[in-house]
């Protein structure tokens, strides 16, 4: 006999029997018990927390000779015509691979027919979401008004899908995530049947991992017996392929101390041993999402699933932490996760980590604000031993905040003979000194250098350019019309790329816009001034 899997083996077959789900089973078991069921059925939830389930024992329960207060007996003949799946009546049908119109169409036309050997003919429709606008409509009628001896169960995972007509003809029921102890109570029961030692620690990292689907943590406890009948915390890692509470501390510590190498030698080091690096990735927003609710929940309950040895851990490292970390911390790791489904996930981990350990690359005012935390934190501890620098031997500011510009079609002129007005939103909380004209900028062809190595694009478009400070501005004087169509393009990526490689050559931080030559002036020559702009536009 073929092995069968233990969320198969497993599955509840009474509504009693379903573990979380009680707001549910109880108004289903009343309905069937009053006889007061509906023609339509909506389960929407998560994977994995019952609904095809639960909607298998409706149809098996609705066609039951002889109920148990609700439930099936599952000892009468269509109970065992339906538990051995011989019972022709109960169909189910998956909308991910038969979404056409013209399947619902055939659906219509079978559904006239009565039953065979049953009560009522049941149709299941697992991930309805899938069904395209056509099979939505053809179905729409079918359950405004279908036959009495026909009954629908609509289960999805993406219930937003659904259009609203659908919604209005059927009768609701939204799955909740099972709560992490009744998994484990669940993981401890099939663990003892199935002759398996599990540890409560162990069973605590399933039904985390699981993320409040029964089905997953029953798959993942199914994975682990396959490796040792004796499960452990070490044996439900290695099967998820998880990083462990040690190394997660541990990176921490290493992206709070900013020790971007020792971060970076551990990432390999996972990557080696053949950890997954989204599966790390969500590890580490996990345990950021810990350290933020130890933070900030003082008093009851915390709604954290570990251990009690993690939980202390957790809670001795969170001291190290202001609030404002994590959450500056949380956002980039989100931030990293919608990159790394599509593009080269060790890198992408590696490069958040290096954002994380330093600062100062972003120029988000997150960053900005963790920069400033930092520098005064360390003012404070130095400020003993500090040395007495003289005025003229004081180093130069060489991080400032980012200056955001308006985004409009074009870089907003910025005339040089008089200062603009700027916006309180627009102020940076550190930023250059105002200052007279300076000039022509020395050093723009180091700017343009390093641009050529880290966007060659706007390098390019720059070539032969000239650039001029103007207080707080940075005046670009581009010969190449392409510059201004560009500059706001692409997110004002091509902006960030040029403030980046001007503060690492200038020290500052400035905002963007074009120079902007001076007028002509009235005793200049009116045909001489209109030769030079047609030559400017090109026009012979």
């Amino acid at each position: 006999m073929a092995y069968q899997a233990l969320y198969r083996k497993y599955r509840p077959q009474t509504f009693s029997d379903v573990v979380g789900q009680e707001h549910i089973t109880k108004t289903l078991k009343n309905e069937l018990r009053d006889g007061k069921t509906v023609h339509a059925y909506l389960f929407t939830g998560t994977r994995g927390t019952g609904k095809t389930t639960c909607a298998k024992i409706l149809a098996n329960a609705v066609n039951c000779t002889n109920s148990q207060n609700g439930d099936p007996c599952l000892e009468c003949d269509a109970c065992k015509a339906a538990l051995s799946g011989e019972n022709t009546d109960i169909v189910e049908i998956d909308a991910a691979s038969n979404n056409g119109v013209d399947n619902i169409r055939e659906l219509r036309e079978i559904i006239s027919f009565a039953p065979a050997n049953s009560k009522y003919r049941v149709y299941i429709i697992d991930e309805v979401h899938m069904l395209s606008i056509g099979a939505f409509n053809a179905l729409l009628k079918t359950l405004e008004e279908p036959p009495k001896h026909v009954i629908f169960i609509l289960a999805t995972t993406e219930v937003h899908k659904l259009p609203a007509t659908i919604l209005s003809r059927c009768q609701r029921f939204d799955f909740r995530r099972i709560d992490n102890e009744k998994i484990c109570e669940r993981l401890q029961y099939v663990a003892q049947n199935e002759g398996l030692t599990l540890t409560d620690d162990a069973a605590t990292l399933i039904a985390s991992a699981a993320d409040g689907g029964m089905r997953d943590a029953l798959s993942i406890l199914d994975l682990c017996a396959s490796s040792s009948k004796n499960i452990d915390e070490k044996i439900v890692e290695n099967v998820c392929a998880m990083a462990g509470d040690e190394y997660l501390l541990e990176l921490c510590d290493c992206i709070k101390a900013g020790d971007t190498q020792k971060a970076l030698l551990m990432i390999d080091k996972l990557h080696n041993s053949s950890v997954d690096m989204l599966r790390l990735l969500s590890e580490l927003i996990s345990h950021y999402r810990d350290l933020m609710i130890i933070k900030t929940v003082r008093t009851g309950k915390r709604p954290i699933v570990c251990s009690a040895t993690r939980l202390a851990s957790l809670e001795k490292q969170a001291e190290k932490f202001e609030i404002k970390e994590i959450v500056y911390t949380l956002n980039v790791l989100q931030a990293a996760t919608a990159l790394m489904k599509t593009g080269d996930r060790r890198c992408e981990m590696e490069m958040t980590i290096v954002k994380l350990c330093n600062p100062q690359l972003s120029v988000d005012l997150a960053s900005l604000e963790r920069r400033i935390s930092a520098l005064e934190n360390g003012a404070v501890i130095a400020k003993a031993a500090a040395p007495i620098v003289k005025e003229e031997e004081a180093p130069a500011v060489t991080e400032t905040a980012d200056i955001i510009e308006d985004e409009d079609d074009d870089i907003p002129p910025m005339p040089n003979d008089s200062d603009i007005p700027l916006p309180e939103a627009h102020v940076s909380a550190v930023k250059p000194e105002p200052k007279s004209d300076e000039g022509e900028v020395a050093k723009w062809n180091e700017v343009l250098a390093i641009l050529t190595g880290t966007c060659p694009l706007i390098a390019a478009v720059l070539k032969g350019s000239k650039a001029y400070i103007k207080g707080e501005y940075l005046l670009i004087d581009a010969p190449n019309s392409q510059f201004k169509s560009l500059i706001n393009q692409q997110g004002g990526i091509y902006k960030e790329n040029i403030r980046e490689a001007a503060q690492r050559v200038l020290g500052a931080t400035y905002k963007l816009g074009p120079y902007k030559r001076e007028a002509v002036t009235n005793n200049a020559d009116p045909l001489k001034a209109l030769a030079e702009k047609l030559k400017a536009l090109e026009i012979n």
